[in-house]
């Protein structure tokens, strides 16, 4: 019986991926990732909502971030009412107050809350 020496081999992937276009994803994750449908996810990219950030015309790539913004665009029309126009103008506004608050925070102490 002969015994055959095993060789461990390693391969090296590499990416052809510009800087910064790690976190970039496509149409359908972006759909998945907002939890919204792929045909309202084009809809609203037609109308702006969110720009791609790479990519080609063909298969633009979007921030992952972009979902959240999707999500909460297709929330307050279908919530509130708004058309797309002010459901975008509403979601800009909610994530710039998130940012101011979050930049208070860190220059405000502590209350304390049992006074």
């Amino acid at each position: 019986m002969a015994i055959m020496a095993s060789r461990k081999s390693t391969v090296k992937l590499t990416s052809r991926r510009a800087p910064g276009e790690s976190r970039l994803i496509e149409v359908e994750v972006l759909a998945r990732e907002a939890g919204l449908h792929p045909e309202l996810v084009r809809r609203l990219l037609r109308l702006g909502v969110v720009e791609p950030a790479g990519g080609t015309a063909r298969t633009p790539l979007f921030p992952r971030d972009a979902a959240a913004t999707l999500a909460r665009t297709a929330r307050l029309r279908r919530d509130l009412g708004l058309n797309y126009a002010g459901a975008l103008l509403a979601s800009e506004l909610l994530a710039r107050i998130e940012k101011l608050e979050e930049r208070l925070r860190r220059y405000e102490p502590p209350t304390d809350a049992s006074r």
